[in-house]
């Protein structure tokens, strides 16, 4: 399903990037959104790593690039990371999240790349990294945007260019299948899921 639901998703964030106009002001070297860590599936850390592999073959310089960033990464991850240190995957209890909230908020992702602010593995990124910047609905119904688009946008204009409300629902069923098929749980984080490559 992982390549449907990319499919699926980047269909409906065009078709909100259509709708939003110059409301979305996302673009290439904007990189707000890419300075600190967030939880990602199993089946994006499958995505991720099948970039890095493909990189490594293709052009092994940035490759090698990412896996120096991973490194420095995890060396300051490392001390706080709320979760099991072998395997990547954060904790899921209460204190855990708590602890998240807090947790390397200041740390870039290790495939941006600093000096042009874009992701050296943007074909292979994350549904969030897919979703960010069109308004969602988050878990409490309020609609959500990135806080650099939508500045002069009414509640209505807003409205009207929502990502299609599904995409969670779809997300979350595509991960389950994956999840299942693997013998995982929980969530990673983009540095421990391309550790080792």
């Amino acid at each position: 399903m992982s390549d449907r639901l990319v499919q699926i998703v980047d269909i409906a964030v065009a078709d909100a990037y259509h709708r939003g106009g110059h409301h979305l002001v996302c673009k290439p070297g904007c990189s707000q959104c890419c300075i600190g860590v967030f939880p990602i599936a199993h089946e994006d850390a499958g995505r991720l790593r099948e970039g890095l592999a493909t990189l490594i073959q293709t052009d092994p310089k940035r490759a090698t690039r990412i896996r120096t960033r991973v490194a420095e990464s995890l060396t300051r991850l490392n001390p706080w990371f709320p979760g099991d240190l072998t395997t990547g995957i954060l904790n899921e209890d209460h204190e855990a999240a708590i602890l998240f909230e807090e947790f390397a908020n200041d740390e870039p992702c290790p495939v941006l790349d600093p000096t042009t602010g874009t992701c050296d593995l943007y074909k292979h990124r994350p549904i969030l990294c897919r979703t960010f910047g069109p308004p969602m609905r988050t878990e409490e119904n309020n609609l959500a945007t990135c806080e650099l688009c939508f500045i002069h946008a009414s509640t209505e204009e807003i409205a009207a260019c929502e990502l299609d409300p599904t995409i969670p629902a779809q997300e979350q069923a595509s991960n389950e299948a994956y999840n299942n098929a693997h013998n995982l749980h929980g969530q990673t984080l983009i540095a421990y899921a391309l550790r080792g490559l």
